[in-house]
């Protein structure tokens, strides 16, 4: 049986939690990370009319991209919708998981869903990149157990650099120690100065794998007292990004793009700013959910369009003043993730031999209605 820690896992590989922008609540919001997973279901929101399909389907995993839980709860007031929503799901066994801005952020994640679906081409990160955190785990090894160590660090996760896995430096040496009088050597003797021949072995291993790299190496590693360090790299590490800036295929007016928009992401209406509707754009600057305040990201980025959720008033005013056209169609769009999201796990579960169902939620959790 699959456990919703082994999904979890694998996704991180995808979309680490490190990743995500300071204070954003990735990850388990309810539920256990050892329950068993039997169906899974894919959500943009949850909501209590996305946990009642979740409760008819049967689903005991679901998996979104809006965290269930932005505010911690002070008081389990169940007269309170939110909180008789977090209720039925402990009632019914459901674990609940969140990938907010790391899937924002990943690569092939949440804003290049986007891009691919507006046509853009040779895209790049809209806000400045980042880089993933990265460590470097050196220990010293007998060369009669260096490739156990080496194999368990691989099995564990660490060595793994961009389409390669399994990969580690090694520099021969010699190892010098005197075991004292309550120590019991694998080499040498009590009270005399010993020495071996010892590999020092170097892997890259990611912050989230660390704990279960050390704790393979140090089952696999023979000696009493293995020695080994951990330091942080730079260089090496996977950069990301916020956001996403292309160009369009074809020129376009504005309004041609808008109406594009609305045919692209099914919507009845959106809104546009803009100094001109009948100019010609060709690059477009789009980020995913609440992106309004970072307009001047897509002006510097030479954007003649800019496409993200949620303007607001004076906002929009600033944007008009500057001289950008953006196209807000809401946070809803978002959506695109249910069918990308269940392709990923599906390819997922096929790989790793799991034996559980999957499906994305049918509901359409925009609040805004247009009349």
């Amino acid at each position: 049986m699959t456990k919703v820690k082994e999904i979890v896992e694998r996704f991180e590989k995808f979309a680490p939690q490190d990743m995500a922008e300071p204070g954003d609540p990735v990850g388990l919001q309810l539920g256990s990370l050892s329950a068993e997973v039997k169906k899974m279901m894919v959500t943009l929101d949850v909501r209590p009319e996305v946990v009642k399909e979740a409760i008819d389907q049967q689903v005991d995993f679901v998996f979104a991209h809006h965290p269930a839980m932005f505010h911690p709860v002070k008081h389990f007031d169940l007269s309170v919708p939110q909180n008789q929503m977090y209720a039925e799901l402990i009632k019914h066994g459901i674990t609940v998981y969140a990938a907010h801005t790391n899937l924002d952020n990943a690569h092939d994640g949440m804003n290049d869903w986007l891009a691919a679906a507006l046509g853009l081409t040779a895209t790049s990160s809209l806000l400045p990149l980042k880089e993933e955190p990265l460590d470097q785990l050196c220990v010293y090894v007998p060369r009669t157990a260096a490739v156990a160590v080496r194999r368990a660090l691989a099995q564990a996760g660490a060595g793994s650099i961009g389409n390669y896995t399994g990969c580690s430096y090694t520099a021969m040496g010699t190892g010098r120690f005197l075991p004292n009088q309550a120590a019991q050597p694998l080499i040498g003797r009590v009270n005399q100065p010993s020495q071996a021949v010892e590999e020092k072995i170097e892997v890259f291993v990611k912050p989230q794998l660390v704990s279960q790299a050390i704790q393979a190496m140090l089952a696999a590693h023979p000696y009493e007292e293995p020695v080994y360090y951990l330091v942080p790299v730079h260089g090496l590490n996977q950069k990301y990004g916020m956001g996403r800036v292309g160009q369009l295929k074809q020129p376009m007016t504005v309004e041609e793009f808008a109406l594009k928009c609305k045919q692209i992401f099914q919507i009845p209406e959106l809104r546009v700013i803009s100094p001109n509707l009948n100019q010609i754009i060709s690059r477009v600057a789009v980020l995913g959910g609440s992106g309004s305040q970072f307009y001047p990201a897509a002006l510097q980025a030479h954007a003649d369009v800019y496409l993200t959720g949620d303007l607001t008033y004076h906002t929009g005013h600033d944007i008009l003043a500057a001289g950008l056209t953006v196209i807000d169609p809401g946070h809803h769009i978002e959506s695109i993730c249910k069918p990308k999201l269940k392709h990923l796990f599906e390819k997922w579960r096929s790989e790793n031999d799991w034996q559980f169902s999957i499906i994305a939620s049918k509901l359409n959790t925009d609040p805004f209605k247009f009349i």
